[in-house]
């Protein structure tokens, strides 16, 4: 199958948040999420207690997916699959009252990426990549409650870092009222060629908010 869209990426500036209202700074996250992997963050609108896999609330949680690995239908022997990543300039996205950027008292709302999943399957020189994001949307000094709308890019590259495949979407969540965050979640499939001599492994998928 194709990609559903091409988007050109852009680098997304990751600033800290001032101390505000009394809450304490971001804690920023490991250097990247993979695969599976939740990264711990201090919301700056609560306790500061960590997040963690467990902690999520149901609609920041993924559909289950099965093993991160695969069978060659031609030798039937196991193969792993791409990995899903997104670096941590590119897993969050701030937004700043207009004339504000850079001020962190003048925030909007902050979007990130708190899980990853993949699951893929291999046909005569392709793979194909069912990949899965979920994230939540969190209410800055500047913010209101109610939709709020963020572009997603994703881009497949082999170890070369030569881009493969494309695909770009918007994905709208809301912020309940007298609440401060909003969660989101998506599935999609991306596919692309697969080199002779190369390992599954070898290719990685990048999800950007941007």
């Amino acid at each position: 199958m194709s990609s559903r869209g091409r988007g050109e990426l852009r680098r997304i500036e990751v600033l800290p948040w001032l101390r505000a209202f009394g809450v304490g700074a971001l804690l920023v996250s490991p250097v990247l999420i993979s695969g599976c992997a939740v990264p711990k963050l201090s919301s700056p609108f609560g306790a500061g207690s960590d997040d963690t896999s467990s902690a999520l609330n149901a609609d920041d949680k993924l559909p289950e997916m099965g093993a991160s690995t695969t069978k060659d239908p031609a030798s039937g022997e196991s193969l792993n699959c791409p990995q899903v990543v997104a670096w941590p300039n590119d897993r969050l996205r701030t937004i700043y009252a207009p004339g504000h950027d850079g001020d962190a008292l003048s925030v909007v709302n902050r979007g990130e990426l708190t899980k990853l999943s993949r699951e893929c399957q291999f046909f005569g020189g392709r793979v194909v990549v069912k990949y899965g994001f979920a994230g939540r949307v969190l209410l800055g000094p500047k913010g209101q409650p109610g939709a709020v709308t963020m572009p997603v890019s994703i881009r497949a590259a082999g170890a070369d870092k030569r881009t493969l495949a494309t695909d770009k979407m918007k994905i709208t969540t809301t912020v309940p009222p007298g609440n401060s965050v909003g969660y989101f979640s998506m599935v999609r499939e991306i596919a692309f060629p697969v080199q002779v001599g190369t390992r599954l492994e070898d290719y990685k998928i990048f999800v950007s908010l941007k």
